[in-house]
């Protein structure tokens, strides 16, 4: 199982729910990226400048549903990144009940490190790649990394 050692709490707001009562699917990817905009923010990688220079981009989004979310309900997303390769990186996504961690759904996104001023993927940068790397404890012997 993951370990996941960052969290970040939602918010449930009458706004997000569907005419069934419970929230919408498509903010459960809201609630993912919040969580990775706050779990950036807390390793100190992106400082509230301008969205050009945070240099990320979605290349590839996935939710697993497993219980409905409701109004006031205390909601937490855990984030975890479990791959870092060359321009990209891989995280996913916990969320849970606040009460009892009962999980809700998981998910994962691939992000591509990007110079949005010239609109090309960039290796991710050295001071991201170990303080992440630091962070997660994803450190492996020199023979056994894997990029892509």
């Amino acid at each position: 199982m993951v370990e996941y050692r960052f969290y970040h709490p939602i918010e449930v707001r009458y706004g997000d729910l569907d005419p069934q009562g419970h929230v919408n699917n498509a903010k459960y990817l809201t609630f993912m990226e919040q969580a990775r905009v706050a779990y950036i923010q807390h390793l100190g990688l992106w400082k509230y400048g301008s969205f050009m220079d945070l240099g990320i981009i979605i290349a590839d989004a996935h939710v697993t549903f497993l219980a409905p979310i409701h109004l006031d309900q205390p909601v937490r997303v855990g984030v975890h990144v479990s791959r870092l390769g060359n321009k990209s990186l891989t995280m996913e996504y916990r969320l849970e009940d606040g009460r009892d961690g009962k999980v809700l759904a998981t998910g994962s996104s691939v992000l591509v490190t990007f110079d949005y001023r010239n609109e090309v993927s960039i290796p991710i940068p050295d001071d991201w790649r170990k303080t992440i790397a630091d962070f997660e404890d994803l450190h492996e012997p020199e023979s056994r990394k894997i990029t892509h």
